[in-house]
């Protein structure tokens, strides 16, 4: 604290239901939002590929 550096932090981990949903929602949301402001790629989005595409079933 005396130096003013950033300090490492545990990540955030969902444990009930609603967290998980609140989690994967704001995943989406982020991915969205770098996707507009031409930060991310589309392709490089997973959370909103899933929305739009259906995974292949393998044989």
């Amino acid at each position: 604290e005396a130096n003013l550096k950033p300090q490492p932090v545990p990540p955030v981990l969902p444990l009930s239901s609603e967290e998980q949903k609140r989690y994967e929602g704001a995943l989406r949301r982020r991915e969205l939002r770098l996707i507009l402001s031409g930060r991310l790629q589309p392709e490089d989005a997973p959370e909103i590929k899933s929305l739009f595409v259906r995974e292949k079933k393998k044989k």
